[in-house]
């Protein structure tokens, strides 16, 4: 049985507690769909001014819409196209202040502002990404890349 736990504090120690907590609930199961849904949700629990959090997956040369918690969204991206895009073929996290500056961004949802987008790789190879969109300008910062590059590392691993 999963507990909320309250994040306060330091906000390093609260990317330590996450990921510990997605760990736990991913360890033991094999199913991707079901580790990714529970991925999304715990970091909807976990992150605060954020208005989307899920994934979209690689296949066929492009992505396509996997597990999220938020407005209904996007079903398929071309690779290189939009923020996810962008950071699906270039295989590097991006991390956009204003996504009305981003050339091309594809708006799902009109009330986001900003985006990060981490690439699930493992063994090489693009899996897919995460993609967190806030409705605040500039939500990401630098801690938070690196502790949701880290979740992503993990989730990575156990897909």
């Amino acid at each position: 049985m999963f507990n909320v736990e309250m994040y306060q504090g330091k906000k390093e120690k609260n990317y330590e507690l996450v990921q510990k907590q997605l760990l736990a609930l991913i360890e033991d199961e094999t199913n991707r769909i079901a580790n990714l849904s529970n991925a999304a949700a715990l970091l909807n629990l976990f992150l605060d001014e954020i208005n989307w959090v899920g994934f979209y997956l690689y296949e066929e040369g492009q992505l396509i819409l996997g597990p999220f918690q938020g407005l209904p969204a996007c079903v398929r991206i071309p690779m290189g196209k939009g923020v996810c895009g962008t950071s699906a073929a270039t295989e590097t996290t991006s991390r956009v202040e204003d996504v009305h500056q981003f050339p091309g961004h594809i708006a799902c949802d009109a009330a986001s502002r900003s985006e990060i987008v981490i690439p699930l790789m493992k063994d090489g190879k693009l899996l897919g990404v995460l993609d967190i969109d806030s409705p605040i300008t500039d939500r990401f910062d630098e801690m938070d890349q690196q502790g949701l590059e880290k979740f992503a590392e993990i989730l990575s691993n156990h897909l």
